[in-house]
């Protein structure tokens, strides 16, 4: 009998812990078989003593789970409704017959000639016996589980259907024309530069995927009302939504008509291609696909600190090239560390044929790195990469396993020495709203001016706002000033006199037609405009706060407008309505943000206006924010 790679390596263990672990396994699989409906049978809560101690030790059992068709949720491996039972069947016969055979005293069966009883590791040389446990088993136990079901998911990009059905939803010939047509170009420029059609070919890629095809949530709009939705919680899923693997379901509840709109977490690239919305998660999951597709040689990269993205093989200049389709990014691997300002950690690559720890092509701080790399040992992390990869790459042929092995140690030269930064500043993340950026800490110098900037404006309460209890400020465009009403109406000129913090913004007129606003600089991908109250000083606190800002958008301009303080950070709309925040109250600081992006063609920069009023009007009107204080 021909074993599968999982079961190959689970012979390898003793006969004893073989007999016991398969024992287990059959029981999992029977348990499902016998009854199909029971939904305890159909997942393995990750801390069970008996899946802890037993199984996860054991070389190739968590392997031969997902071979079943077990998949990672946050807390279990699940059997999902839409996994083959027939699969499940064949890995079951499969160990029963091995363990029949053992019991009976026969021969054990035989793997192919072509297939090492031992695994090789992606050095060339043999893997070494089962690794040493970790400081923490539980810390290890997470650790390789999520090691083994990213190496399990990214099989799914290799199924000739499926990579039909993503071809089919791409303007695949237009994209090639593109990249044929640059290639050209660059070559004319450039005789003798390295670079490929597969370069050209994912940068256009990047740029469908972004503009055309996937859309970023934060929240989603009411399915009732149409109206903002804030995301509270979550939902049990349903048969369907684990079908398509959404073990987790958001929930987001609009406050107006009291309606939940369910936000299923997709992980399923095949439902990404239907649903084309998401996150970082189901971006890197149907772009990785995407590329795939196409022709390129993609690996799915996982970041311990909550990101994901893609690496893209190029035949031409021999490396991987880093990809984000959220950010429209292609070979700016320092971008989460140097311009999200991430603490990186564990950054894993997977492929069909392996996986790599590629770590330090993401930093060029490496000691400070190596120190935060405390959840698994050094030693442990290495063996158990290198049996994964062993397993998996028992069925290539010698010729290919000598070509991974090659690009590997290149890979390894690369990472030897960290690279150095670059000349530009590379910027905080651009996908997501602020509030969520701010709040993942990835903003770049929207998130960290606060600490980075030492001459911005701060309003804190006088004496008279102090007796008064309230902090009143007004701004209008027309006139260029702010009034401080609450201070005796104390008139301040100039739109940035009052700011906390710019970037890239400027104060545009318009003389024929007579209208002023505030815009992003042309060129700027992004502007960003802050004013900070400080009430600590003064001893204060908020007791409410109410905030009307006026702004508006043309084509596929964007303005966010976000309030952040110590307590909460929330989004709000520049329709210039009044709108209260009771989840301020008690907060002893505050920050006011809005930021302009987005825009079609040279004139960009104009479709995302602050604060637009005709020049004849006086009334200072764009901006007002009411502070009722209170003794802290």
């Amino acid at each position: 009998m021909t074993l599968s790679p999982a079961v190959s390596t689970l012979c390898e263990n003793p006969n004893q812990v073989f007999l016991d672990v398969a024992k287990l396994l059959i029981t999992y699989a029977d348990n499902i078989l016998r009854f199909p409906n029971e939904e305890k049978y159909r997942s393995i809560r990750i801390g069970n003593p008996t899946f802890s101690t037993k199984l996860l030790p054991i070389k190739g059992a968590v392997e031969c789970l997902f071979e079943m068709g077990f998949q990672e949720a946050e807390t279990h491996l699940v059997f999902p409704k839409s996994a083959s039972v027939e699969q499940l069947k064949l890995i079951r016969e499969s160990i029963a017959a091995e363990r029949d055979q053992r019991l009976g005293g026969g021969r054990p069966a035989q793997q192919p000639a072509s297939a090492p009883r031992r695994p090789v590791a992606t050095s060339g040389t043999p893997t070494p016996q089962p690794a040493q446990q970790p400081s923490s088993l539980e810390s290890s136990m997470s650790f390789f589980v999520t090691l083994q079901s990213n190496f399990q998911h990214v099989m799914l990009y290799e199924n000739a259907e499926l990579q039909q059905k993503a071809r089919s939803a791409m303007p695949h010939q237009e994209m090639s024309s593109a990249a044929q047509s640059k290639l050209e170009e660059a070559r004319r420029a450039d005789p003798g530069c390295r670079v490929g059609l597969e370069d050209f070919l994912v940068v256009e890629l990047l740029r469908w995927f972004k503009q055309d095809f996937f859309s970023w949530v934060d929240s989603l709009p009411c399915g009732r009302c149409g109206g903002p939705t804030q995301n509270s919680g979550s939902l049990g899923p349903t048969p369907e939504d684990l079908r398509w693997g959404a073990q987790r379901v958001e929930n987001h509840f609009c406050s107006g008509c009291q309606l939940s709109t369910r936000f299923p977490r997709y992980n399923n690239p095949e439902k990404l291609l239907q649903t084309r919305r998401g996150r970082c998660g189901e971006w890197a999951n149907c772009f990785t696909l995407c590329c795939r597709a196409v022709g390129l040689e993609a690996r799915y990269v996982w970041d311990s600190t909550d990101h994901v993205w893609t690496e893209v093989f190029s035949p031409s200049q021999r490396r991987w090239l880093h990809c984000d389709s959220c950010e429209n990014a292609c070979d700016k691997p320092l971008l989460y560390e140097l311009g999200w300002g991430k603490k990186l950690a564990y950054i894993l690559a997977f492929s069909k044929d392996q996986v790599v720890d590629v770590t330090w092509r993401y930093s060029c701080r490496h000691p400070e790195v190596l120190s935060r790399r405390t959840r698994v040992q050094e030693a442990w992390l290495l063996d158990t990469i290198n049996r994964l990869n062993g397993v998996r790459q028992q069925s290539l042929s010698p010729g290919r396993r000598a070509e991974l092995t090659e690009r590997l140690l290149v890979e390894l030269v690369e990472f030897i020495s960290p690279k150095k930064p670059p000349a530009g500043q590379l910027g905080g993340r651009n996908s997501g709203s602020l509030a969520w950026r701010i709040a993942r800490g990835e903003a770049g110098a929207a998130g960290t001016e606060a600490s980075a900037q030492a001459v911005g404006f701060v309003f804190s309460p006088t004496e008279q706002e102090k007796q008064q209890r309230l902090l009143h400020v007004r701004y209008g465009a027309a006139a260029d000033q702010y009034c401080r009403v609450s201070s005796g109406s104390e008139l301040t000129p100039g739109w940035d006199r009052c700011a906390w913090s710019k970037q890239a913004v400027f104060r545009k007129l318009e003389a024929d037609w007579r209208m002023v606003y505030l815009a992003r600089t042309e060129g700027s991908a992004v502007g960003r405009l802050g004013w900070r109250f400080d009430l600590a000083p003064a001893g204060m606190t908020i007791k409410s706060v109410s905030v009307a800002a006026s702004s508006q958008t043309f084509h596929s301009g964007t303005v966010c407008w976000t309030l952040q303080s110590d307590r909460l950070t929330t989004e709000f709309s520049g329709d210039g309505s009044s709108q209260s925040f009771p989840g301020l109250s008690g907060a002893s600081e505050l920050t006011v943000w809005a930021e302009l992006g987005g825009g079609d063609g040279e004139a960009s920069w104009q479709h995302s206006q602050l604060f637009r009023q005709s020049l004849e009007e006086t009334d200072l009107s764009s901006l007002e924010i009411i502070i009722h204080l209170q003794d802290a």
